[in-house]
Parts: C-alpha cells; sequence; structure tokens
C-alpha cells in the first residue's frame, strides 16, 4: 500500500486515554511541518471529556489532518470476563481491540494510499496482523520509557516473575519485583496481563517502535536493544500551541517558583481517606500549592463536590495559601508558568517528560502501571525524589499528613534538584531541537517513508 513519493501519507491510530493520546497529538504538527499527510483514526466515543475536547482542539488547529473515526459497539465486554477490567480505561483498550476488523476497509480505502500506520501500543496483538495482510508498514508508539518497554517486550516470555525478588532482562539492569505492576503478578488472567502480554510479544513484528524519550536519560537502555524491530528515540515531543491556551489568574498572582503543583494525572484517583491526609500534609508543609483533586477515574462520572472530598474546615486551611481544582487543567499550561517551583507528581509518563522540559523538580508518587519504573529514572538523573516506602497508590496504607508535610518540606527545600532540573531541561531541548540525537531519528524515519518503494 506504500507510495514513492516527497508527500508520504501517514495514518495515527491512538487509543484510550489522554496518557495515550497526549504523545500522538504532539507527533503531528512534527509529521505536517515535513509536508506529511496525516490521517487520524479516533475511536469513537472518546471515553473522558478530556479526550474529546483534545482532539476537537487538534483538528480545529490543523485543519490539513483528515480524521476517520472507528464507531465502537455498544454496549462492551458482554463476555469473557477475564478481559473485564475495573479500570474503564482497560475496558476501552479492549473495546477498541475487538473493534480492530473495521480497520482494514478504511484503511484500504484512505487516498493516496498510505506510507505507513503508527499504532497505540494497547492496539499492537489485533493491529498487526491487519496491516501485515495489507503489506503496510506498521509503527508502534510506546507511550512510556525506553525502560518499561523492556519489561513489555519480555514478560511474556518470562519464567514466573512473582516467584523471584527481581526480574532479569538480557542486556538491561535487574527491575525489583516491588516495581512491576501488581495485576501481572497476579496468578489468575487480567485485563492488564493479557493486554501486556500479547501486544508485547506481537510488538515485536512492527516495522519499528517509536519511544517518547532521548539518549541523554535513557542511552543505556536504549543501547540495550540490539535486534528488531529497532527502536527509535523521538523525544521528549515537546508541546504544541494549543495546549496553552487556559487561564490561570490565580498563578498569575503568586511569586516566581513559589508554587508546588500536585497533580495525579487524567485517570488516577486516589481514596478520599488518602485525599483528606495529603490536603491536611499540603497545609502544614507551609507551601503554596496548586493541586487537581480527582474522584474517579473517568472525568464525565466525576460529580463529587470539592467540599463533600475535603470537609469544610480543611477547605478553609486549604485556601490559606492552595488552590484545589476538581476541573481539568491543561498540564503544559500550569508547569510552563514561571510561579510554579515544583511538581508533586503519580509519575506517568507524559507527566515526567513535561516537568524535565520545562525544568521543574518532582516528588515523586507512583500509583500503578509503569510509575515506579518511570521513578526510579527520574531519582537517577537527580530531578525528583522518591519516597519508596509510600507504595502504590492503591494501597490500603494511607499516608499521613505530617509525613507528607515533612516531605515536601524536605524536597523543597533542597536546591540541588532546581539545578539539575536546569541541567536536564537543556539536554532535553538539545536532543529535540535541530541536529539532536531526536531530531535525527525523527528525520531519518520521514525519509524512509519518503523513498519507500511502492507494495
Amino acid at each position: 500500500m506504500s507510495t514513492s513519493n516527497l508527500n508520504p501519507h501517514i495514518a495515527l491510530l491512538p487509543s484510550a486515554g489522554m496518557g495515550h493520546l497526549t504523545p500522538f497529538i504532539r507527533l503531528i504538527p512534527l509529521l505536517t511541518s515535513h509536508n506529511v499527510k496525516i490521517t487520524v483514526i479516533t475511536p469513537h466515543p472518546t471515553l473522558s471529556i478530556s479526550e474529546s475536547e483534545s482532539l476537537s482542539e487538534l483538528f480545529t488547529s490543523f485543519p490539513q489532518v483528515t480524521r476517520k473515526q472507528l464507531h465502537l459497539p455498544l454496549p462492551p465486554l458482554d463476555d469473557e470476563p477475564s478481559s473485564k477490567s475495573q479500570d474503564p480505561f482497560y475496558n476501552r483498550f479492549e473495546v477498541i481491540r475487538r473493534s480492530s476488523h473495521l480497520l482494514s476497509p478504511l484503511l484500504s480505502s484512505l487516498t493516496p494510499p498510505l506510507s505507513a500506520l503508527i499504532t497505540d501500543m494497547s492496539l499492537a496483538s489485533t493491529v498487526i496482523p491487519i496491516t501485515n495482510s495489507l503489506q503496510l508498514p506498521n509503527y508502534i508508539f510506546f507511550t512510556s520509557s525506553a525502560k518499561m518497554l523492556s519489561l513489555f517486550l519480555s514478560f511474556h516470555a518470562l519464567d514466573d516473575p512473582k516467584a523471584k525478588d527481581f526480574i532479569e532482562i538480557s542486556g538491561f539492569e535487574p527491575i525489583p519485583k516491588s516495581w512491576i505492576p501488581p495485576p501481572l503478578l497476579d496468578d489468575a488472567n487480567n485485563a492488564m496481563k493479557i493486554y501486556f502480554t500479547e501486544c508485547g510479544k506481537k510488538m515485536k513484528e512492527s516495522s519499528g517502535i517509536l519511544v517518547n524519550t532521548y539518549e541523554s536519560i535513557e542511552g543505556e537502555s536504549l543501547k540495550a536493544f540490539n535486534s528488531l524491530p529497532p527502536v527509535i528515540a523521538i523525544g521528549p515531543l515537546p508541546p504544541i500551541k494549543f495546549e496553552r491556551n487556559q487561564s490561570l489568574a490565580w498563578l498569575d498572582d503568586q511569586p516566581a517558583e513559589s508554587v508546588l503543583y500536585v497533580s495525579f494525572g487524567s485517570r488516577t484517583a486516589i481514596s478520599r481517606e488518602q485525599i483528606k491526609a495529603l490536603a491536611d500534609g499540603l497545609v502544614k508543609s507551609g507551601k503554596r500549592f496548586l493541586w487537581v483533586v480527582k474522584d474517579k477515574k473517568v472525568d464525565r462520572d466525576d460529580e463529587t463536590e470539592l467540599v463533600d472530598l475535603i470537609g469544610e474546615e480543611l477547605m478553609e486551611r486549604v485556601k490559606e495559601k492552595g488552590m484545589v481544582v476538581k476541573n481539568w487543567l491543561n498540564q503544559e499550561e500550569v508547569l510552563s508558568h514561571p510561579a510554579v517551583g515544583w511538581f508533586l507528581s503519580h509519575c506517568g509518563w507524559n507527566s515526567l517528560t513535561e516537568a524535565i522540559w520545562h525544568g521543574v523538580p518532582m516528588l515523586l508518587w507512583p500509583q500503578h502501571g509503569d510509575q515506579k519504573i518511570n521513578a526510579d529514572l527520574v531519582e537517577r538523573i537527580g530531578v525528583g525524589m522518591w519516597v519508596k516506602s509510600w507504595g502504590w497508590g492503591d494501597s490500603v496504607v494511607v499516608v499521613k499528613g505530617d509525613e507528607i508535610a515533612d516531605t515536601v518540606r524536605e524536597m523543597t527545600g533542597n536546591e540541588l534538584f532546581r539545578l539539575r532540573a536546569a541541567q536536564v531541561q537543556d539536554d532535553a531541548r538539545k536532543a529535540f531541537g535541530e541536529g539532536g540525537s531526536s531530531y535525527d531519528r525523527l528525520n531519518d524515519l520521514i525519509d524512509s517513508w519518503k523513498c519507500s518503494p511502492d507494495l
């Protein structure tokens, strides 16, 4: 299906959740700037309001980008209990995967014929067979770190990982079992384990794996991938203009580098007990803070009033130095604001790369998934502090307010984090700037599409 011309046509197939959608959105303007024709295939309907709004902004800002919708069957998941999950985003992954048969006629109908498809990591196992049958190159976009990719590609072949203290992957530093997402260590199959195993195994048949990372922070991991398919570091992908269109009046009134931004991402909801303890800790720390509170994983379902989550007394104390919101905040806008000096993060990969891009040091509190592996990377490069005793976010043990307050004061009082964050920020921007490692890798990839032979 490929065409040999100077203006290749690339289709992008993202999955559910802002963590998976955002890197795709940031890749699009980079491709269009090289005269690449883009078609985006979006699952319909989207699961969250934030996904829907981001896609609307994208197509308004880039009218030259074509949109095709993959209409999803409803109701979803009426069989096979093992594929069901308490996490609505994993359920949506499965619904999209089950709709993959709709892709073949859609891809075949696009004009001009496609040069390649870029597919989200969560869809690899069902989409790669389709693109193979169409003889269409398929690049998988892995939306986490290169270190996490090593686990993703190897997990299906590991010998009983829960029986060992460390996961051994050839060529890579061992990974402590305590960093592995708990669902992967369950005896029974579950949605995450099925997707992780099937997609990781099939991904090796792809034309290449794109990763939103760069050599100066993950050079050792990137060098360890010495077999096909090629692993191509193209990050950190910079934010685009329409991500900075939100009013932040409260931040505008705060002194430079004085505010701790607190957010656990677009799909992480901590327990109500932990919300109250965190509120208590933030107040006791004495630091200014901007905190985005989530009570539900999906923003469409998040209707509880703040005062009911935190309580009237704590709400009054919070107002002394803090601002708490429940609505979606554009994280790029927040982290780039001069008043923001630190970031208390769940360690989602997009959040970490955004903080690195803006030189913001981090207090790391992994909640689930890849986030302990990500936290280790950030701690190693010296731009974050990780309190490992806090465990996973879904732990029944609540981290108390006094401990949170002490940790916030310790982290924000260490100027070495800020100095190191500035150095890492400079490295990140050099990697993506002209002549940088990621800049060159992306250009080489685009050139390969321009020169690809007809199939």
